[in-house]
């Protein structure tokens, strides 16, 4: 075997890894696919002989470009017109995966990614690597150019706000007995049964794509009659998928997707809503079915 393709070998070893470091850092499938494209880009220039540990190596390359891409994309987030939320992860769901599926979703969950979004990019690079990833302080210091004590200043500010934010329920087929009932409630035109299933300051985020704004709905009452003014049109649609390893509905199919609605689910009531419909978002779905 060439060097070039033991080094092929290694690196494909830890392409799981460096894609969930990515996509963790991103919340974008293809922004994480193309990091993971610029690390082995890097590492091919690189002097291996001089790389002692090849997955730390690589762990903090791909660190390195998600920092430079959020900083480059909050420059250019500016200019997006309404909600921004982060590209779903859609299977269809599985039986015997529990968990793995919450596994799924602690780590990348939609919830834990729309409190990423609001963290800084070095809080969200410090947190996601040293809390989701293991990656030293250390380590972490030198990437941003900073202290290990600041890098470790980071990682507690994005730790607390992450643990201020609603923590989701980890039994994904309790979460999809909640989901079914909002569903049911919204093909019926149930009201009261809806606002059974909401959490009192339950939150609808809308993301459409840029230039069609929608802010997010807050309050049991305000999602309900939204949802009981527009689900005729669409809710007998739903199909049950898990959406980053949570109970979800995918209107469309993974082929020819039209939207994604993600569900948080707290206390056995569902405390937010993420209704993607942003085609850019749901591209990478037809090419992974």
């Amino acid at each position: 075997m060439s060097d070039q393709n033991m080094l092929a070998e290694q690196f494909e070893l830890t392409r799981r890894r460096l894609q969930s470091v990515a996509y963790s850092m991103l919340g974008s499938v293809t922004e994480a696919e193309d990091a993971v494209q610029e690390a082995w880009l890097r590492l091919d220039r690189s002097d291996t002989e001089a790389i002692n540990d090849m997955r730390t190596w690589l762990t903090t390359v791909v660190g390195r470009i998600c920092l430079d891409m959020l900083r480059t994309r909050k420059a250019r987030r500016e200019d997006y017109v309404g909600t921004w939320l982060p590209e779903p992860l859609v299977q269809e769901p599985v039986e015997d995966g529990p968990a793995h599926q919450a596994e799924l979703a602690d780590s990348i969950g939609l919830a834990l990614l729309v409190v990423l979004e609001s963290l800084s990019p070095p809080e969200r690079l410090a947190f996601v690597l040293h809390d989701m990833f293991g990656v030293p302080f250390e380590e972490i210091g030198r990437i941003m150019e900073r202290t290990t004590d600041a890098a470790r200043q980071l990682a507690s500010r994005g730790r607390r706000r992450v643990q201020a934010a609603p923590q989701p329920d980890r039994n994904v087929a309790l979460q999809r007995q909640v989901v079914d009932a909002f569903l049911d409630a919204a093909r019926c035109g149930d009201f009261d049964a809806l606002l059974t299933v909401l959490a009192p300051d339950v939150v609808l985020r809308f993301d459409l794509g840029p230039g069609l704004a929608h802010g997010p709905l807050v309050g049991a009452d305000s999602v309900a009659r939204h949802v009981l003014a527009t689900a005729p049109r669409f809710v007998t649609f739903a199909k049950p998928v898990l959406v980053n390893g949570c109970a979800g509905a995918l209107f469309g199919s993974l082929d020819d997707p039209i939207s994604v609605l993600g569900f948080t689910v707290v206390s056995g009531r569902i405390a937010a809503l993420d209704l993607i419909v942003d085609s850019a978002k749901l591209g990478h779905l037809s090419i992974k079915s």
